[in-house]
C-alpha cells in the first residue's frame, strides 16, 4: 500500500550509466613504418603496371613482327591466369563443401541437443512449480491466515 511518503517504482529516475571512451590503441613506431611501407609498395607496385600498360599499348601499336609476339605472350599469359582463376575456383568450391558438411553434420546436432536440452529444462521448471513451488505458496498462505486466526482469537479472548 502506498501512503503517499514513498514514491512509485515507475516515476523513479533511471540511473544513468556511463560507459568509458574506447581507446583506441596506441601504434607503434614499428607498426606506423610497417604501414608506410606497405603504402609505398602498393604506391610502386601501381606505377609499375601503369608502365607496363603504357608500354604494352606502345608496343601494340606499332605494325610488325613484334607486335604479333607481344600478342602471343599476352595471350598466354592471359590464358595462365584463367588456370589459375579455375583452380582457386575449384578450391573455394572444396571449402564450401568442407563448410556445408561441418554445418549439417556437428553444428546441426549441436544445435538440436541444445534445444532438447532446453525443453528439458522448461518441463523440469513447470513440474518443480506445480511439485514444489505451488504447495509450498499455498501452505505459507494457509499458515498466515491461521496465524492471523489465533491473532484475532487471541485478541478476541483478552477483551
Amino acid at each position: 500500500m502506498d501512503n503517499g511518503n514513498s514514491a512509485s517504482y515507475e516515476s523513479m529516475p533511471t540511473p544513468i550509466t556511463t560507459r568509458p571512451a574506447p581507446t583506441t590503441p596506441q601504434s607503434s613506431p614499428e607498426d606506423q613504418r610497417r604501414q608506410r611501407m606497405t603504402i609505398i609498395g602498393i604506391v610502386i607496385g601501381g606505377l609499375v603496371v601503369l608502365v607496363g600498360l603504357i608500354v604494352g599499348v606502345i608496343y601494340l601499336a606499332q605494325p610488325g613482327p613484334h607486335t604479333e609476339k607481344i600478342r602471343d605472350i599476352f595471350i598466354i599469359f592471359m590464358a595462365l591466369e584463367f588456370m589459375v582463376l579455375g583452380l582457386a575456383l575449384v578450391i573455394l568450391i572444396i571449402q564450401l563443401a568442407t563448410l556445408i558438411n561441418l554445418l549439417q553434420n556437428e553444428v546441426k546436432p549441436i544445435l538440436e541437443s541444445t534445444n532438447e536440452t532446453a525443453n528439458t529444462l522448461r518441463g523440469t521448471a513447470v513440474f518443480l512449480s506445480e511439485n514444489l513451488s505451488d504447495p509450498v505458496i499455498k501452505m505459507g498462505g494457509y499458515l498466515a491466515a491461521f496465524r492471523r486466526l489465533a491473532e484475532l482469537m487471541k485478541i478476541a479472548t483478552k477483551d
